[in-house]
This record gives structure tokens, sequence and C-alpha cells, in this order.
């Protein structure tokens, strides 16, 4: 068994430390108070068995209140008071060192924590491991001086997660959607070069990447582009090749028809296409940022954004080369072709595209293809948006999310047009539903009361990310809000004006809402008696960001969070204050936002018609996902579902499994099993468990991961039953 150290490594549990550490504290006490050393054994013993117990590698923490309960256990009072007070002694001796030791762990690479906490980040890298020492230290200010110490002791105690706290310190935000038409058309500015309108796709694909680099350097979320603001240069590159074309044979004395120089452009015109969509796939592929890892960038790919049918036709073109690039996947280190994790793509589902006699079948058909070979595309229904996401004239849009899942709520500028790319996310606070369930001991009168008063602290902290990025000069970062990626505010203008009106959004983030309906009704919320409930809930904090909105002219929106390495902390706060409660607090991870428990049986098709229903009622973001085995030999059933998605829901996925092992070639699943009471990946081939040695690519939050995760997402997925 395994322990995690205060600066975030491990090493081997040693049960003697115990026994030291309680007959240390025995030394302290008068003789008739003190215990024996039978005793002394018997409470060590019994730690190890909590931590056993646990299913998870236990922190120094925990294993410090285990042995303080078995103190107090056996009556020991006086002993007990004693361990207490050196704990607290030792405490007050490392808060001025923590942040340090923790840097120093980091450089040495042996910080699990650090490790894990993002399933996209290489923590052995310099630039990875320079972006975390920088967040240590924001971090450490961030909860010193910046933020209030009611907010920092809830975030610490997992009552409610204040999202990177390691980039508050600056004044950063979270997400957005590239304004990539304006940039495009209009020229933009990087690093003090003027970028002009390009002359061709294939220098356009190759701005569009260094507009995304650029983009990810100054904010800490995703990004999304759309392959439509791309389309218009195809036909500039049309025109280009059939000049060429014609000047080449007039040159030999050649004169061509206009029907071959148009079949040869033609040829010409797919070969720029290719180049030009492996370009923005490759350069996402192995760009660095500033923040040690590949731009976390989403291209969306909407046929009806075509101003008009030869538009259309071009952004067809591009759609089919991204997905035939995508399925066949990039080759790792070893020349195998594998799935990277970025860009990740969205295919929206449209009566152009979703029947058999749409006239662009063909490409969901090749979308199909790809997500079952590569986990991507995921799925929009335009049908559902149109429905659903609705401005204040009754007029429904189709629209893409900004990154993952998180999406800006309807929005018209003052000339009356709809609005969303330029926009963008200040900031996530999320609400562990959990914890309000079990502060509340089961009582309904209660739960309201606490759920108030947590969510009155959500709302304090997300003014606290908004009144930082209050007075925020354009300056700060060009690129954004000079130069068109979200705004073109004149130097030392401040951004204050795209914080209200709904230009911008602040999200509420909620997680667990199944193990708190289960908490509270004794069932899971897919049960028709409890679902009532669930949805109560959820309108209860949709209702508390609209008096929030109406009081400061923000658009606060209700999300459902993808937690990753949160999830994970979520569960030790839980059991640690709550202990471990069978069926709410006995794994390492809680479900996210509203989805239906992991390992619980349900076919994909009521999966998704069930969390259709809590789509609507999370309007900053929302994903609902099933899980299926290798469907490369069943694209009829992929199609089958996506189907379902665009007559039921606005936003869902298939997560299948792509991975292998280079020490013996497998492809097939990478196993998930337990060794010294910790979770670990091997090959079922060769027994191979060296990460570093093997590709594997999972869905966790809404995007693929390929970096590990930590033990209780890992558990979380271990544990996923098939939906098909």
């Amino acid at each position: 068994m395994l322990i995690i150290k205060r600066n975030g490594a491990e090493e081997n549990f040693d049960i003697a430390k115990i026994v030291n550490a309680i007959t240390k504290a025995n030394a302290t006490v008068e003789e008739p108070y003190q215990l024996t050393d039978v005793q002394i054994r018997r409470i060590s013993e019994a730690v190890v068995l909590n931590c056993e117990e646990m299913g998870r590698t236990p922190t120094v923490e925990e294993v410090q209140d285990f042995v303080e309960d078995q103190i107090m256990a056996h009556g020991a009072f006086e002993v007990a008071k004693h361990y207490i007070t050196y704990r607290y002694t030792r405490s007050l001796v490392r808060k001025s060192n923590t942040t340090d030791d923790r840097i120093l762990s980091l450089i040495e690479c042996n910080n699990e924590e650090a490790k894990q906490e993002n399933s996209n980040k290489n923590p052995v890298v310099n630039s990875t491991q320079r972006d975390y020492i920088a967040g240590e230290v924001s971090r450490d200010l961030t909860n010193r001086l910046l933020l209030p110490e009611d907010i920092v002791e809830a975030h610490n105690e997992g009552i409610i997660h204040f999202h990177d706290t390691d980039y508050y310190a600056q004044h950063m935000h979270n997400c957005d959607l590239v304004n990539l038409e304006d940039m495009l058309q209009n020229g933009t500015v990087i690093t003090g070069t003027l970028i002009e309108r390009p002359h061709s796709f294939s220098t356009a694909c190759n701005i569009a990447t260094q507009i995304i680099a650029q983009v990810a350097s100054n904010q800490y979320g995703g990004q999304s582009i759309s392959l439509a603001h791309l389309a218009p240069f195809v036909q500039v590159s049309r025109e280009k090749i059939r000049r060429s074309v014609r000047e080449e044979f007039a040159e030999v004395g050649e004169t061509l028809s206009d029907d071959l120089i148009n079949s040869i452009a033609e040829k010409r015109l797919h070969e720029e296409i290719s180049r030009g969509v492996q370009t923005i796939q490759y350069q996402v592929v192995t760009l660095l940022t500033t923040n040690g890892q590949a731009p976390f960038v989403t291209v969306f790919m909407y046929l009806g954004e075509a101003r008009n049918e030869q538009e259309k036709h071009d952004l067809a073109l591009i759609i089919e080369e991204t997905l035939q690039q995508r399925w066949q996947g990039v080759k790792n280190e070893k020349g195998v072709w594998v799935t990277p994790a970025f860009p990740k793509l969205i295919y929206v589902l449209e009566e152009d595209n979703i029947r058999e006699d749409s006239p662009y079948w063909y490409l969901t058909r090749l979308a199909a293809k790809c997500t079952a070979r590569r986990m991507v595309p995921d799925y929009i229904s335009e049908k559902k948006m149109l429905e659903l996401k609705k401005d204040k004239n009754g007029e429904g849009h189709c629209y893409p999310c900004m990154g993952c899942r998180s999406f800006l709520t309807p929005y018209v500028d003052e000339n009356n047009h709809p609005k969303y790319y330029g926009r963008f996310n200040q900031g996530v606070v999320t609400l562990n539903l959990v914890d309000v369930a079990l502060s509340s001991g089961g009582s309904m009168d209660r739960f309201w009361d606490v759920f108030d008063e947590r969510l009155d602290l959500c709302y304090r902290a997300l003014m606290c990310r908004h009144n930082r990025m209050k007075g925020t000069l354009s300056d700060a970062a060009p690129i954004l809000w000079q130069y068109g990626a979200c705004a073109r505010l004149k130097k030392g203008e401040p951004i204050d004006k795209l914080l209200y009106g709904g230009y911008s959004t602040l999200s509420l983030g909620y997680a667990g809402l199944y193990e708190c309906v289960k908490y509270m009704t004794g069932k899971s919320h897919t049960d028709p008696d409890a679902t009532p409930f669930a949805l109560a809930v959820m309108q209860h904090m949709n209702d508390a960001c609209r008096e929030w909105k109406a009081k400061h002219n923000i658009d606060f929106s209700l999300y459902g969070t993808p937690l990753e390495s949160t999830t994970y902390k979520f569960a030790k706060c839980l059991q640690k204050r709550f202990g471990v409660i069978p069926g709410i607090t006995d794994k390492g991870y809680i479900t996210n936002s509203y989805h239906v428990h992991v390992t619980e049986n349900i076919n994909a098709f009521d999966k998704l018609q069930f969390e259709s229903q809590f789509q609507p009622l999370s309007p900053g973001g929302a994903i609902s996902y099933v899980e299926v085995p290798d469907m490369q030999n069943n694209l009829d059933a992929v199609l089958e579902v996506m189907k379902f998605i665009y007559d039921n829901i606005i936003y869902a996925e298939l997560n299948t499994k792509t991975d292998y092992c280079q020490l013996c070639g497998y492809d097939g699943e990478i196993a998930i099993e337990e060794e010294n009471g910790k979770l670990i990946w091997r090959c079922p081939q060769c027994g191979n468990t060296d990460q570093d040695k093997m590709n594997v690519a999972r869905r966790t939050c809404g995007y693929i991961g390929t970096q590990f995760w930590n033990q209780g997402r890992t558990q979380e997925i271990r544990e996923r039953v098939l939906h098909l």
C-alpha cells in the first residue's frame, strides 16, 4: 500500500511510522493515562484497515485523522490531545514552506498529484513544469491575499471548487469562441506583426494555427473555431489556381478549354485543402503553449453557417478532409497511427445531412466511421439547438461550445443581430451538491436552507472572478482584446463593457446530482419518483442565476462541470467530512453534473432521452455521452445513435476506446487493475505497466485525455458500463 505525502509525492505505507508517532504522544502523558504497547499496536493496525477500506491511496492527513479517531475510540483522550497538539504545531511550521516543497517536488517529478492533475499535460516536460511552478506561486498568492478566507476554506474543504486558482492572480478569462472570420477577413496582429487577409486557403489555415496558439497562451480555458470561417478561402485558392493553370499552358503555347482548366484546378485545389487541414491538425497536436500543453481547441463543422451554395460545397470539402485525416490519426513515436487529443471535433447534425437521402449524408457516414475509431467528432443537433437556444426575439440559433461543453447564452447585439463569435466566459465556481445533501442530514427543509447558503457562497466567489477581470486593459492580451479574437478595443481601453449585458458569461458549476438525489430520496435520479426532485434542484440553481443577473446585468448561467481531477478531490473531502456512506461517498469520485451514474445499467437511447431533460436546465454548458464497445464494424448502430441525438438532445458523444502498447504492439483495450492498493494500467498481452510506453486515450470530461488520470477518475473509468 502507498501513501501520498504533503508535497504530492508517493511512498510506501509504513505502519512503523504510525506506531512511532503514537508512542511519542503516549510518552508525553502521565502513566495512568498511557496506552499499552498492545493498544498502540491495535490502533495502528486499525488505521491500516481504515486505509485499505478506502479503495484508494490515502494522504498523510487522512491517515493522521484515522489515528486521532482510533486513539479516542480507545478512550485515551489525553494521548489524543497531545497528538492533536503536535499535529497543529507541525502544521504551523509547514505553512511557511509548503509551496516551496510542492515546487521542488514538481521539479524532481515526484509529485503524483501534479502528474495526474491534467490528462493532457506531461509533467516531466520543462514547459509544463514552468506552468505548474508559476501556478503554485499564483495559487499561494490567491489563497493568502486575493480571495476572502471563507471562500478559500470552502474550496479547500470541497464545499465548492474555485476553478483555476493557479491563474487567478493574473487578469485572465476562461474560454471563448474565436472570431476567426473577423481576423482572417479584416486582418490581425500577432506579436507586433500585421497579418493581412490571406490570398489562399493554405495560408488561411497557417494563420489560423498561429491565432490558436496566441489565444491559448493568453487565457486558461478552451477555444473554438469554425471551419465555415475558412471556407471562403477555398474559392480564393480556386480562382488563383485557375489563373495559374491557364498561364502555365499559355507559356507553352497551349490553349485549354474552361472545363479542362477547371478539372485540373479542382485536383490541385483538393491537394491544397488536404495540406491546409493537415497544417491545422499537426500544428495543434505539436504546439506547446505557455500553459505547457497543446492548445485546447475545438473545431466546429456546421454546413448551416455557409452563406451560399458554393460556400457550402467548399465547406463540405474541408469537413470531409478533416474527418478523413482524423480517422487516420497521427503517428506516435513508434510510427503507429494513434488517436490525438486535439483538436476536438464537433459535427452538426442538420436537415442537409441527417438522412440517407440528404445531400450531405456521405459526410455523416464518414463522421460515424471516424467516431467509431477515434472518438470524435461529437454531435450537436441543429434541430434541438434552434428549439431551445432562443434569443430575446424568440429566434433559435445553432453555435458551438467554447471547448468541451461551456456554452454561451443566446445574445443579440446593439443592432439586433445575433452574435456568438468573439464572446467569452469569465470563469467558473462549482458547487458540490453531494456536500449540500449530506450537510442537511437528510432533512428536506434543512436541504433548501443549506442549498441557499452555499449558493450565496458561490455567488460571492463568482463576483470575485468578475471583479478580478474588471479594469483589465486591452493591452494585457492584444490578440484577444485589440486584434479581433474577442474584440477590437483601443490600446489602453478597459475591457469592462464586455463583462456586462450578456456579452460574456459567468458560470455556476455543479457536480454530483446523482449522489445528492440518492442521499435525499434513497433512489437514483432516474427513478420516476426521484426525478422531480432532481429537476427541482436544477431549477433552483437556474432561479439563483436569474436573480443575480437581474441584480448586476451580468449573464450568470448554470454549467454542468466537467470534473477531472476535482472529482477525486470532492470524493476525498466528502469522506473526510462525512465518512464512508455506502452508495454515496464510497467511491474515489462523484458523478459529473447531471449524468446517470457510470455503474447504472441503462441503454444508450434511454440514457440520452433521460439526460435530455437536464440539458436545457444547464444553459451554460452540458454534454451527454454513451459508453460503447468497438463499433468500427457496426456503423449502422452508430448512425442510429446519431439520428436519435438529432431528434432528442442538444449535444452528445460516443465513448469508445483506442489504445496501443508500444512494447508488444497490442491495439486492444489496455486494462485497469489494482496493485498494492493502487489502480494501474496494464497491457493484457505483455503485462506492460509503463505509462510512458503505451498510448491510452479516454474521454473523461467532454474531451479526450492522453496523459492518464488520478486514482478517482481512473476508478470511474474502470467502473463504466456499456450502454450499447
